[in-house]
């Protein structure tokens, strides 16, 4: 049968189960707006109040489920604002297909209205990007694009495709969705080598990233852990894999991690990472970085093996298939010493001191814990309240704990929290947690959390400064406080009921409890003001270049 370009881009989306997109509309993708509009019954599409807040959407339905997510925007303005959240998907590996129009082909490189090289803007944070000059690609195209973002180390994808091509015609034809089972090989000889390390290692730790939790690895991660019984920890893109209480979970590692983390690190003789990358904020300093021990590394992307610290054993692999090859090589023992040891340094690990006065960030996160349940998806800002919330949340699963990793990004928290939101529907809560800062970045999303009626919560950790940067300032530049104290005078209460959500204002634990549960039982979008003193700092911190040995426990 005959199709517009636009009908075919619905025909793909529906083929490859891309049954909700988010984006906003405009000139150059009326012709796919029409035929969303055709498909109105078996596509949903989410309106978002900027562009930049449809991509962090469509990531965040991603991270929630595993699918690919998808944004769709217009050409120029439209296209560029998706950057941002492109560029986020890509440092975390989260699959995207960004579909942007562009002005006609007879108008390209014309300077005509709203025409911009999005393809080229996009190649350093896109895995692959097309551009679409004929409409009988256009199908084959999109296939690839589905097929690219979620295969091997997952990512983001742009098809750009010229108006023209939306209203030009050519012959469709169905087809089922690609799904690639991409071959790994793991030589057996490296298999026996690695077995017999982690058989024979007196010091062992496993340290895992987000790749466990792309791989939907987490039950095999836990096998192998129990039975060899090493201590783990984690990076914050592997928050939720293991329950915080897990009694082999030390917690998370690097710049902000728990002290006993760094120092099994630094004592460890072998170290079996698995899905991460030994970016700097895990290894500060690549040089010092656990020198007592050899590493195995396990990871999907070869390019990231020997990047940044040197490593004994490699195997690029997918995770699940690597753990489910090791497993039966790996000896049930109890390492009674070493957890010891472990349990001793757990004992004397850092503890915030509590309030019953004031808000304090820990006992915050403590009583979200409490009362969220355990199917609650938290969904995080960048800065000290999502360092809090990475160390203090409790109960994480799997695709629980949604945070901008790799590119820090501020303002990516309720898009996000919109997408897991559409993702989940009614059966699980989603919590953003935010800090004033982040928030004013992306609050014009409220009103699409309001429009859609998705109930989401924000908890802003309000401290009146930049406080991450503001810590920093404080540490390393002597108290030269230089722009991190914007004194905004904006009334979170008022702001929440002009967008059509409820407000509260919270000052002390008991008034936090109170609000939180009248927010989890409200079926609308809330907005939480907890005051935070602007002097509470993240702690423990090990100092950018640092070891173990430098880590700060108090600042005043």
């Amino acid at each position: 049968m005959k199709l517009t370009g636009a009908q075919i881009l619905a025909e793909v989306l529906i083929e490859q189960g891309a049954t909700t997109v988010f984006g906003y509309p405009g000139g150059a993708v009326l012709n796919i707006y029409d035929a969303l509009y055709e498909n109105r019954d078996r596509i949903k599409h989410i309106m978002t109040a900027h562009e930049q807040g449809a991509a962090h959407a469509a990531d965040g339905y991603a991270r929630a489920t595993g699918k690919t997510g998808v944004v769709i925007a217009t050409s120029g303005p439209g296209a560029t604002n998706l950057v941002t959240g492109i560029a986020t998907a890509y440092m975390d590996s989260v699959p995207m297909v960004a579909i942007t129009g562009n002005v006609s082909t007879n108008l390209i490189g014309r300077d005509s209205f709203q025409e911009v090289y999005i393809a080229g803007i996009t190649m350093s944070v896109t895995k692959h990007n097309y551009i679409v000059h004929h409409v009988e690609d256009l199908a084959d195209i999109l296939r690839e694009a589905f097929k690219i973002a979620n295969t091997g180390r997952k990512g983001p994808v742009l098809v750009d495709i010229p108006k023209d091509i939306t209203a030009a015609k050519c012959e469709f034809t169905d087809k089922l969705p690609i799904i690639d089972h991409p071959s790994y090989s793991i030589d057996n000889d490296i298999l026996n080598n690695i077995s017999d390390e982690i058989n024979n290692a007196k010091r062992p730790v496993l340290l895992f990233g987000g790749g466990i939790i792309s791989s939907e690895s987490s039950q095999e991660l836990t096998e192998l852990i129990e039975k060899s019984n090493i201590p783990t920890c984690h990076t914050i893109m592997g928050t939720g894999v293991l329950s915080y209480d897990h009694p082999l979970n030390m917690g998370m590692v690097g710049m902000h991690g728990q002290l006993t983390s760094g120092y099994a690190m630094e004592k460890s003789d072998l170290i079996i990472a698995i899905g991460m990358r030994f970016s700097d904020r895990v290894a500060l300093n690549t040089k010092k970085f656990a020198n007592n021990a050899k590493i195995i590394h396990v990871d999907i992307d070869a390019s990231e093996i020997n990047k940044n610290v040197h490593i004994d054993y490699s195997v690029v692999s997918d995770a699940k298939y690597f753990l489910n090859k090791i497993l039966p090589k790996i000896n049930q023992q109890d390492r009674f010493e070493w957890m010891e040891q472990i349990n001793t340094w757990q004992k004397n690990d850092y503890k915030p001191i509590d309030s019953d006065k004031i808000l304090k960030p820990h006992q915050v996160m403590d009583t979200i814990s409490s009362m969220a349940g355990e199917d609650a998806i938290i969904v995080t800002d960048v800065g000290q309240h999502q360092i809090w919330a990475a160390q203090y949340y409790r109960r994480t699963k799997p695709r629980s704990f949604l945070t901008s990793g790799g590119l820090g990004t501020m303002g990516f928290g309720y898009g996000a929290a919109i997408g897991a939101k559409v993702a989940v529907g009614d059966l699980r809560k989603v919590i953003h947690i935010t800090g004033d800062g982040s928030f004013h970045m992306n609050l014009n999303e409220v009103c699409t959390a309001v429009s859609y009626n998705l109930p989401i919560i924000t908890v802003i950790m309000n401290n009146t400064v930049l406080g991450m940067v503001r810590q920093w300032q404080k540490i390393f530049y002597n108290s030269r406080f230089s722009s991190t104290s914007p004194n905004r005078k904006t009334d979170y209460v008022k702001l929440a009921e002009a967008f059509g959500a409820k407000g509260f204002r919270t000052n002390s634990p008991d008034e936090f409890k109170e609000a939180f549960n009248t927010a989890l039982n409200a079926n609308c979008p809330c907005i939480i003001d907890c005051s935070i003193n602007k002097d509470e700092n993240v702690l423990p911190m090990i100092p950018a270049g640092g070891t173990i040995d430098d880590v700060i426990t108090q600042w005043d």
